[in-house]
């Protein structure tokens, strides 16, 4: 039985259709106060897989709630996108490592034998604190299949920035093209450029691939400089579409050709489902 949260339950109906398995029937809610209802109307069954992702405090409410429903059984648990995962160092004193507390409020519900799957999770360190065997599955390659299937010229595809490397290297090595990141170069004490390290993306169409786009701000500006640069087209690839407040009105008016985007996050942009690489995962 594959029961799907508040926000996952599209991608929970395509893992249950993928692995043919009944979708539970749930109700999501508030009481007037605005506290969270949560109810899993159907007969549980004997294996149970719960796909939830926790973009907000809610959904983690909700998450929890189901778990308790669940408690004591054996169950996996996939989190495609899991809420507060940037919040995995302390920079101030005081600070809580909150991707922790969230990893650890969750494994307390989890009975002998659970596993846990995330999806590109911001840094693989946070599974580390659940007692269960936890898994990061990459949904890298389905985007990159996605490219490969768009009749791009001369693409390249670039990180944003160094860091996010790994997986603008690990696409462009499946589809067989060039890759390169942003490089920031300090002029003064205001004034910072952004140009591609190594690359010429001029008269090319460019990808600029991250795990998550949030606010839209930094690919805006990425965006902005490639078409400054000479660029033919610019797309945006993105496992998680978080796209908060304006993003989308910020990436459009700084000329994104188009949003490519997984169903971690049910969005509008969100034309690549995770589900079959979830079902496979649930398989093995």
């Amino acid at each position: 039985m594959i029961i799907g949260g508040p926000s996952s339950q599209l991608l929970g109906g395509r893992v249950a259709a993928a692995l043919d398995e009944e979708l539970a029937l749930c109700e999501y809610s508030s009481f007037p106060d605005g506290e969270a209802y949560t109810q899993i109307s159907s007969d549980l069954e004997e294996e149970i897989t719960v796909v939830c992702s926790t973009p907000s405090d809610r959904d983690i409410i909700q998450l929890l709630q189901i778990l308790d429903v669940l408690r004591g059984r054996r169950i996996d648990l996939v989190v495609p996108y899991f809420g507060y995962a940037r919040q995995d160092k302390q920079f101030k004193p005081g600070e809580p490592l909150s991707a922790r507390a969230m990893a650890v409020a969750i494994d307390a519900f989890l009975a002998e034998g659970s596993r846990v799957y995330t999806v590109n999770i911001h840094d693989r360190s946070v599974l580390n604190n659940f007692r269960h065997l936890a898994t990061d599955l990459d949904a890298a390659p389905l985007l990159a299949d996605e490219i490969r299937s768009m009749g791009l010229h001369d693409p390249v595809i670039i990180s944003p920035d160094k860091g996010a490397i790994r997986m603008a290297r690990a696409a462009a090595e499946r589809i067989g093209v060039d890759y390169d990141y942003l490089e920031k170069t300090r002029h003064s004490g205001t004034v910072v450029s952004m140009a591609p390290k190594e690359i010429d993306a001029s008269g090319r169409d460019v990808v600029v691939l991250d795990d998550m786009i949030a606010t839209g701000g930094t690919m805006a500006q990425a965006i902005s400089i490639l078409r400054d640069n000479g660029a033919r087209r610019v797309y945006l690839g993105s496992v998680h579409p978080v796209l908060t407040g304006s993003a989308v009105l910020k990436l459009c008016r700084a000329g994104v050709k188009a949003i490519i985007a997984t169903d971690t996050l049910e969005k509008a942009v969100s034309t690549v489902s995770v589900a079959g690489l979830i079902a496979e995962a649930l398989r093995s």
